[in-house]
């Protein structure tokens, strides 16, 4: 009797939409190339052929060439609300340190200016409120073994319990959202390096040259490694609850207590280790004030004023339109625009998260939604694209390969909905440090290629790299589009 080997777990993504208002156009596209028709229409009548055409070039030219992998034309929105923020000053932003800010709030800069902390008296855990948005957020810290050594068998098991451990978070309709952050901060390989020192046997030899050499290679290329998931309760989807439980945010904390243990209990059964408890506000001020300074390091104060999440923000900010510059640091957020287009192991961001010599944060927000509305969604991108085939069809335009993909990728989806399956909106950031410019631009292009390596494409975020800092960098559960 023969044997044969567990498969190894693969991830499909569908293709990223670019279909439009009509025929593949956005409504920006549309209205410049209305705009060059209505120009063009009063030289054609007087028989300004030449001057009409001139006039309207480019307003076509602008719908058809494209910009940073977009259409000139949907840089508009983009470029007036940066023009706007930048003539009213909220591009920079300096602490105000001789004038007390309310109690319980973040000294974070722009919106999230609004964020309170709650702390919870029972577990002593340290909760972020979004009075906005109407989130309640807590983190935990968790640990885990290298994926790519575990035998394939252990593989498929592991993949299969976080998949499931996804899958309960739609579950009702309480959960806004999982922030899964990895960050990666460099250091001297000092930790190693001094435990050799003191326990290493010291035998001599050709194994000693080589392992001490080993050791040599790995302190200028070690790293720090934290994984943290950051669990968001939706307060207005949980409104019932969180009246049953007393109303207000002491029934949010409880509601928001009790999905933590449902968590908890879904990421034991995934074997991923809880690396001590949920954060409280040391922990996470630590976390907060390393991201804006990173020469204070990856540790975390765990007392003194270092410690307080009123005073964690940073002294000050500059928001360029590709960059930020933050207290000691440069940073640059990537969106991963373009998810591998072909089956790809579960380990695919191995290359991304491994990347040498880089201090970074990669981000996977979760938003969970439940089946009525995954279901509608999916039915209305099929009306609409059986919509844009019939224009199409009709002025001769044949279809592309792309669109028959995306048509298959929605297929797939609603066939895994009504099997059972959760449907889940995934996207990835990536937030790019530095101390300077210089070395900014070259973790940049180190990042690109590893994302490239991994099947990923990646986008600079544009006119609001601070929306994304803080979404991405910071374990406070906000998620943006």
């Amino acid at each position: 009797m023969s044997m044969s080997s567990p498969a190894t777990p693969t991830a499909t993504f569908a293709r990223r939409s670019s279909r439009g208002v009509l025929l593949g156009f956005s409504g920006w596209r549309l209205a410049a190339l209305g705009a060059a028709g209505l120009l063009f229409l009063p030289f054609a009548l007087s028989n300004e052929l030449l001057l009409g055409v001139a006039a309207a070039c480019p307003l076509v030219a602008a719908a058809f060439v494209r910009v940073a992998g977009l259409p000139a034309t949907d840089w508009t929105p983009i470029m007036s609300v940066w023009v706007v923020r930048r003539l009213r000053g909220q591009t920079r932003y300096r602490a105000a340190v001789q004038r007390p800010r309310p109690a319980g709030t973040l000294a974070l800069p722009g919106d999230a200016a609004s964020l309170r902390m709650v702390v919870d008296t029972e577990t002593g855990t340290c909760m972020v409120h979004d009075p906005y948005r109407r989130t309640l957020a807590a983190t935990l810290r968790v640990t885990h073994p290298a994926y790519v050594l575990l035998a394939p068998d252990e593989k498929s098991r592991r993949v299969s319990m976080w998949g499931r451990a996804i899958a309960s978070l739609q579950q009702g309709a309480s959960c806004a959202g999982l922030q899964v952050l990895e960050q990666t901060l460099p250091d001297t390989g000092s930790a190693i390096t001094d435990y050799y020192l003191e326990h290493g046997a010291k035998i001599g030899g050709w194994a000693q040259e080589q392992y001490e050499r080993l050791l040599q290679t790995a302190s200028t290329t070690s790293s720090t490694h934290r994984t943290t998931l950051t669990l968001s309760l939706d307060l207005s989807g949980a409104s019932g609850q969180v009246k049953a439980h007393g109303g207000g945010l002491t029934g949010a904390v409880a509601v928001l207590r009790d999905e933590m243990r449902a968590m908890e209990y879904s990421l034991r059964a995934a074997e991923l280790e809880i690396a001590g408890c949920w954060l409280g506000e040391a922990e996470l001020a630590g976390m907060v004030r390393a991201a804006f300074d990173p020469a204070v390091g990856g540790a975390a104060p765990q007392g003194g004023p270092a410690g307080n999440l009123e005073h964690a923000g940073p002294l000050g900010m500059d928001e360029m339109w590709d960059r930020i510059h933050h207290d000691s640091g440069w940073s640059r957020v990537l969106w991963i625009s373009e998810w591998p287009r072909t089956e790809a192991p579960a380990h695919f961001l191995h290359r991304l998260v491994f990347a040498r010599g880089v201090r970074k944060t990669l981000c996977l927000s979760v938003r969970p939604k439940n089946n009525d509305e995954a279901l509608r969604a999916i039915r209305k991108e099929q009306t609409d694209i059986e919509a844009d085939q019939r224009q199409k069809r009709r002025i001769g335009q044949l279809q592309t390969e792309a669109e028959r993909r995306e048509w298959r990728d929605v297929q797939a989806r609603e066939s895994a909905l009504v099997s059972g399956h959760a449907d889940v909106d995934f996207t990835g950031w990536v937030v790019v440090t530095a101390a300077t410019e210089t070395q900014l631009e070259i973790a940049t292009k180190q990042i690109d290629r590893a994302a490239s390596h991994a099947g990923c494409e990646t986008r600079v975020l544009f006119g609001c790299q601070a929306q994304g800092f803080i979404a991405a960098a910071l374990p406070v559960g906000r998620f943006t589009r």
